[in-house]
């Protein structure tokens, strides 16, 4: 074979070897956006967004420790909330995000029917223990979706939810279906974070504008909505009927 015949080989093996490593390479990367894709669209159905995954690296008991502690009474300052939002004994209360009970175990000091909801069969466990250890008979328990409170219409006279707005995704639509739970005269609370960086909470690219969590619940249907700034260092409060 002609040395002219021997490099044209070559050249022609090479340029087939690039060709198949560049499909390859197009190959992983079209799998690679295939899996993402059905992860993106596994975490949205399972409510698995940036807050969820961030609050979730801690263990229960941990999380536990923290949202029982005094330091977080010292900026939640449950007394003030609970005088703000008024007389609550004989009230049916729905508290979305319960957790450890937090303010559901207040809530139910102060006279209310609470239904502790949440979404974790872990932290529904230790609320357990906790209202039985408590003698706490006006607490029920409801493990709830992701996507839904699973009230029935007119459940309730309040739904309050607590550090918990972030988590939800699809809000307006979520919101919408917790006003039908709502009776007429009642009112939705929604307490969270300022989007800003504090000492406490989670990033501030994890949370929700206040502007824009005004605006989604307007297009839940909420017409009157009663905002409070100045009584929480943290924390705004939104009181939407």
């Amino acid at each position: 074979m002609s040395k002219t015949k021997q490099m044209f080989l070559s050249a022609s093996l090479l340029i087939a070897l690039a060709a198949c490593k560049l499909q390859h390479k197009h190959s992983d990367s079209h799998n690679e956006n295939h899996e993402t894709e059905q992860k993106t669209a596994h975490d949205a159905e399972h409510g698995n967004n940036a807050a969820n995954e961030f609050m979730h690296r801690s263990s229960t008991e941990d999380l536990i420790r923290h949202f029982e502690s005094p330091e977080r009474d010292a900026y939640q300052k449950p007394e003030k909330v609970l005088e703000y939002l008024g007389e609550l004994e004989g009230k049916k209360i729905m508290d979305i995000g319960a957790g450890s009970g937090y303010f559901s175990v207040k809530l139910a000091e102060k006279g209310a029917q609470v239904i502790a909801a949440d979404v974790s069969d872990e932290f529904q466990e230790a609320l357990q223990q906790r209202i039985e250890d408590n003698n706490l008979g006006n607490i029920e328990l409801r493990k709830i979706p992701y996507d839904s409170p699973n009230l029935a219409d007119n459940e309730v006279d309040m739904v309050l939810i607590v550090n918990t707005y972030h988590h939800i995704e699809n809000r307006s639509d979520y919101f919408s279906k917790v006003k039908k739970g709502i009776h007429p005269e009642g009112e939705l609370v929604v307490i969270d974070y300022f989007k800003k960086e504090i000492p406490v909470g989670p990033p501030a690219d994890h949370k929700v504008a206040l502007n824009t969590v005004k605006k989604e619940l307007r297009e839940a249907g909420y017409t009157q909505l009663d905002v409070n700034v100045d009584l929480l260092p943290y924390q705004f409060i939104i009181r939407a009927k």
